[in-house]
């Protein structure tokens, strides 16, 4: 979905329209896959709910948008649901050309009180801790798809890569040497531009969470030489198509399942808040943690940390209770 796909009361001159893809193209690519699929989402249903009232979605009212931004929100979704929609009808009308209306008081207002009212703590997982990581991979087979789960999760643990880099890296991206692996990621989240950052993967005490050993071993089992690592794999052992980013959380949820663990709690980013959590409960600098996570942000890493040492010299322990 994008902003040209919205009802629209607005005209495109000949020239305007030649250049239209080419323009939405470069538009599009200063966001994250991720972000534009969620963006289409929104923008669809936002647009569903502009025609089911009679009313245009671009460019859109103010009133059109306060009232949508009511409505999810009384369908229960949560405050960061309704923000990001209005991110995204603010990004169509800001890329058409428009004034958007998610500046104008009464759409300003709204999106306060709902965030007043909604809360704005986000439902966090649980992070993976090393002893669940043990866990996590002690559930995994030894066939193609063991070999490449138990990768998937300590690769993803040690480099503390976000879903979409893990599923991304490729090959190339990837060199052993007699220290360990380096990765190069190519884009990130922090990171759109493809400047492009180093992550180290030292070998680990135990062969089944060494990130060498375990993505060495997947490797060579299936075979992969080029492409991308991370792959789908069927019942026979031929391997795919790369892996999509919910392939991460749907792993780390299944295999905490069969380790016998609550697999709720558990998602895709469990891998990289494990990774801080451990690393923060180990006394590694912050530096150094946000040298691994690629970080830009040491509020984000620091909630990490408190999160780890909130027994730590805690107020409430040796008191006698």
């Amino acid at each position: 979905m994008n902003a040209a796909a919205l009802t629209t009361t607005t005209e495109t001159t000949p020239a305007l329209a030649m250049l239209a893809n080419d323009v939405r193209a470069f538009a599009a690519a200063s966001k994250s896959e991720n972000t534009r699929r969620a963006y289409a989402a929104d923008l669809r249903a936002f647009d569903a709910f502009a025609r089911s009232i009679g009313a245009a979605s671009l460019p859109a009212s103010p009133s059109t948008v306060a009232a949508f931004l009511t409505a999810k929100a009384k369908a229960g979704a949560k405050a960061s649901s309704v923000a990001r929609a209005a991110a995204a009808i603010s990004t169509a009308h800001a890329t058409a050309g428009h004034t958007s209306p998610t500046t104008a008081p009464g759409v300003v207002a709204v999106l306060a009180g709902i965030r007043r009212t909604l809360g704005t703590a986000p439902t966090k997982k649980a992070p993976v801790m090393v002893e669940d990581l043990r866990a996590l991979v002690g559930a995994c087979g030894i066939d193609v798809v063991g070999l490449r789960d138990r990768a998937l999760l300590v690769v993803g643990f040690a480099g503390a890569f976000r879903r979409s880099e893990l599923v991304a890296l490729d090959v190339a991206d990837v060199a052993f040497d007699r220290d360990g692996v380096v990765v190069t990621l190519r884009r990130s989240k922090t990171d759109q531009e493809g400047a492009g950052r180093i992550v180290g993967l030292p070998y680990g005490s135990d062969p089944s969470t060494c990130p060498v050993r375990t993505l060495r071993a997947y490797l060579d089992a299936a075979g992969i030489v080029d492409g991308r690592v991370f792959r789908s794999v069927d019942r026979h052992g031929n391997v795919g198509a790369a892996l999509s980013d919910r392939a991460v959380a749907d792993t780390v949820k299944a295999k905490a399942a069969a380790a016998g663990l609550d697999a709720a709690r558990f998602g895709g980013h469990s891998l990289r808040a494990g990774f801080v959590t451990t690393a923060a409960k180990a006394g590694k600098p912050l530096d150094v943690i946000m040298a691994q996570t690629g970080h830009t942000s040491t509020a984000t890493v620091i909630g990490y940390i408190r999160r780890a040492s909130v027994f730590t010299n805690n107020g409430a322990a040796g008191i006698g209770l």
